[in-house]
């Protein structure tokens, strides 16, 4: 948990800071909650969540009754109501646990893979992770890499293969030998290409109607330094697959981690993990309690 506290530094700094200065005084007009709006934009709480605060703080300031500390709690409290709105996680019942990895290039979608399979493995879990990234020349070899370093094996084939395939071949494999998830590597896409989709898709078709009793799902992948860029490719990937969890990539790099806050209440979708740097054990477990802490605390 430390680690996702650091991993938040840089987006504290955009707003706790400048939170604490605007409500040094204890007294807010129009303009400094005009301020406030533009505070929290900056930070990409989003559009819904930060009228939401906007209000909450104009109504303590219209009755005078605010201090600094006050406006701040304030703050924290109203996040905190937000995200607690935030569905939980449901797993799909089924065995093997097939979890599909999808992002738009460039996310950071094999590493989140490595560091996944390296957290489930510690925590009992039996890993094998599938190459289904058949088009990017140095793919495969990539995630065989981070496969070595988890200690977890790696399903392939060659370049070009179609990728349902590979995702067949793997989920049949870790149900014969008794290994609890398969974790699904595919090509990263823009959201807007829709011949791409399809081929996600495919996969999910393949899946579902050839392997009895998989319990299959979509874990989305977004860099948290693209903002609100993140939720508009979120929601299309959302409305095509099932989705059932997001991870934030690159959220140690980024002032603008308050995008958790849209992306959970706009898509519906919990984030499940948060990764907090480079290394194989960088990947937290996203608490929004601990979140709202480690920014306002």
């Amino acid at each position: 948990m430390l680690e996702f506290v650091k991993g938040l530094r840089r987006t504290k700094e955009q707003l706790l800071e400048p939170l604490q200065g605007l409500f040094s005084s204890g007294k807010l007009g129009e303009e400094e909650v005009e301020e406030l709006e533009a505070i929290l934009y900056s930070a990409d709480i989003g559009v819904e969540a930060t009228g939401r605060i906007v209000e909450r703080v104009r109504e303590r300031a219209r009755k005078g009754d605010g201090r600094g500390q006050d406006y701040l709690s304030l703050v924290s409290a109203e996040l905190l109501s937000i995200l607690d709105e935030a569905p939980p996680y449901s797993r799909p019942a089924g065995r093997p646990r097939v979890i599909v990895v999808v992002g738009v290039n460039g996310v950071g979608k094999t590493s989140t893979i490595g560091k996944l399979a390296a957290r489930l493995k510690s925590e009992g879990e039996t890993v094998m992770l599938a190459a289904c990234d058949t088009f990017r020349a140095a793919a495969i070899d990539q995630l065989e890499l981070w496969a070595g370093r988890s200690g977890v094996a790696v399903v392939r084939q060659k370049m070009g293969s179609d990728p349902a395939a590979v995702a067949f071949d793997a989920v049949s494999s870790a149900k014969a030998r008794g290994i609890g998830t398969v974790i699904v590597d595919t090509a990263g896409r823009l959201h807007t290409r829709v011949n791409l989709m399809e081929e996600l898709l495919k996969i999910f078709r393949v899946l579902s109607s050839r392997i009895e009793g998989a319990g299959l799902e979509a874990w989305l992948v977004l860099d948290a330094n693209s903002g609100q860029n993140s939720l508009r490719q979120a929601e299309v990937f959302v409305r095509a697959l099932p989705v059932t969890g997001i991870v934030l990539a690159k959220l140690d790099s980024t002032a603008r981690g308050g995008i958790v806050i849209p992306v959970q209440k706009e898509l519906g979708v919990p984030v499940l993990y948060a990764g907090t740097g480079e290394g194989i054990d960088d990947l937290e477990p996203f608490d929004h309690k601990a979140f709202v802490r480690a920014l306002l605390a």
